[in-house]
């Protein structure tokens, strides 16, 4: 604790002034008098600095309240052979799998942001590639089945809808405006746990060269992100999305990376309106320019990116550019790395006349080139995608069971009770998560003696169980597909 400073004295005053002086005082002293210390605070804490913790707290608070009601839990089902399980990525390896003959039915957990209050959600492309269903668990509860508009694997984003009205939405923050060390919260479901918000700082911009997507243009921050957070939204303190979640640099790392609002509003917009993404192109491979290549070519370190690759016939190709060529400038911008490039490249159209300034060894040159489109990077939502009509099995309730001896009815303390023996995959009982061993005791409130018990009360499509398993005792909601 730092010494406490010793006050000065005050020069003497006419008892008139003096009386005045403590008369105007008064008030502005009781005006100016510091908040008090929360109840319990140590002693000697500084109220002033207990006041801006409480404010930044109720800001996250704030946030939170008002970004979270636009977040969603995003469950997805699909089918893939057992060899290739360990080349699955996120959400999958989240969920337990159900083997089903020769391949398996794969589970999995993914988050979404609401952008438009009909129903459209931006998410990851990784999280919906290849589903056979969809559903999408609002944060009031309400579930619909989802619908992919369209997907942009370059930057592994994919637009969805569920036939909704008058959704909260989160709006789109300007990520080229954020800064590096502001605060973010990341909101999302990892691990499947609805909800859920973390807290860091912007870690960095521009992040690229890491190998997972043809376009990288990534904001890292070191806000906890956790397989299931994939899709959701990383936000300022203002609540406007600057990211979209989208990968960690391994497990507890602390090194997380979102997708750049820049880009993820881009792509959202070009999705909707034509159901595929346009983005501009030159055909040209560019690299960091290092120390050692700088010396080596004879060019100022740190002056620009080294292009490595031109693509014959592509517009860098039509231009002159040459493999050891030093970009500089593009469009009047400073290029210090590859990304650099790759980012003002991308954000424009195709069919724009792009300027860069290049330094071939000792010699400045300025071309210009017109943009053509990127090909093959973006596609319409495969047919597959759209949700899929349920399977026979799940048609009917989907699990087989027996009866309880009396002595085993004595140790569930109930009077009538049945057990399950089998739960058939990809059937209701499978999706309402019930296992073998598992004692149902009630379907919708009414006692359980025989299966035919469990066939009346779901007559309306639905019934809540409630089972034992083990020690415990809870409700199930047991739901068959319409």
């Amino acid at each position: 604790m730092a010494p406490t400073p010793v006050p000065r004295r005050p020069s003497p005053l006419p008892f008139a002034a003096l009386g005045l002086a403590v008369a105007l005082a008064a008030p502005l002293a009781r005006a100016q008098t510091p908040p008090q210390a929360p109840p319990g605070t140590p002693q000697g804490t500084p109220p002033l600095a207990l006041a801006e913790m409480q404010r930044l707290s109720d800001g996250f608070v704030q946030v939170a309240e008002q970004v979270l009601p636009a977040v969603v839990n995003i469950r997805v089902e699909a089918h893939a052979p057992a060899l290739a399980q360990g080349a699955l990525p996120f959400p999958f390896p989240v969920v337990p799998r159900t083997p089903r003959g020769d391949d398996e039915l794969l589970r999995g957990n993914g988050s979404g942001i609401i952008v438009r209050a009909d129903g459209v959600i931006v998410t990851n492309n990784h999280v919906v590639e290849d589903a056979e269903r969809i559903t999408v668990r609002l944060r009031d509860g309400r579930e619909f089945p989802g619908r992919v508009l369209g997907t942009d694997p370059s930057t592994d984003l994919a637009v969805l809808q569920v036939q909704a009205t008058g959704l909260p939405t989160a709006p789109w923050g300007d990520s080229d405006r954020a800064r590096v060390g502001e605060w973010v919260l990341a909101l999302g479901a990892p691990f499947g746990l609805e909800a859920t918000v973390t807290h860091g700082v912007l870690s960095a911009t521009g992040r690229g060269n890491l190998g997972a997507n043809a376009i990288e243009d990534y904001l890292q921050t070191d806000a906890s992100i956790n397989p299931g957070n994939s899709g959701g939204a990383l936000v300022n303190l203002r609540g406007e999305v600057l990211g979209i979640n989208t990968m960690i640099l391994g497990r507890g790392s602390g090194i997380g990376f979102a997708v750049p609002s820049r880009i993820a509003r881009m792509v959202t917009e070009q999705l909707l309106a034509h159901g595929r993404v346009s983005r501009s192109w030159i055909g040209v491979g560019v690299q960091d320019l290092t120390a050692d290549l700088a010396a080596t070519l004879g060019v100022p370190p740190g002056s620009g990116a080294l292009v490595s690759e031109v693509e014959p016939g592509a517009p860098g190709a039509r231009a002159g550019l040459a493999p050891g060529d030093v970009i500089t400038l593009v469009d009047g911008r400073r290029v210090t790395h590859s990304n650099d490039v790759v980012a003002a490249v991308t954000a424009h159209g195709p069919g724009q006349r792009l300027a860069l300034s290049l330094l071939r060894g000792s010699v400045a040159r300025q071309v210009t080139l017109d943009t053509a489109a990127r090909p093959g990077d973006s596609r319409r939502a495969p047919r597959r995608t759209a949700p899929t009509p349920p399977r026979p099995a799940a048609q009917t309730l989907g699990l087989e069971v027996s009866s309880l001896t009396p002595a085993r009815l004595r140790q569930v303390g109930a009077p009538q009770a049945v057990q399950v023996t089998r739960v058939e995959p990809e059937s209701a009982a499978e999706r309402a998560g019930l296992r073998p061993g598992d004692v149902i005791l009630q379907a919708d409130q009414q006692p359980v003696r025989a299966s035919g018990d469990l066939q009346a009360a779901t007559q309306d499509g639905r019934a809540a169980l409630l089972i034992r398993r083990g020690g415990r005792q809870l409700f199930v909601p047991l739901v068959l597909q319409p």
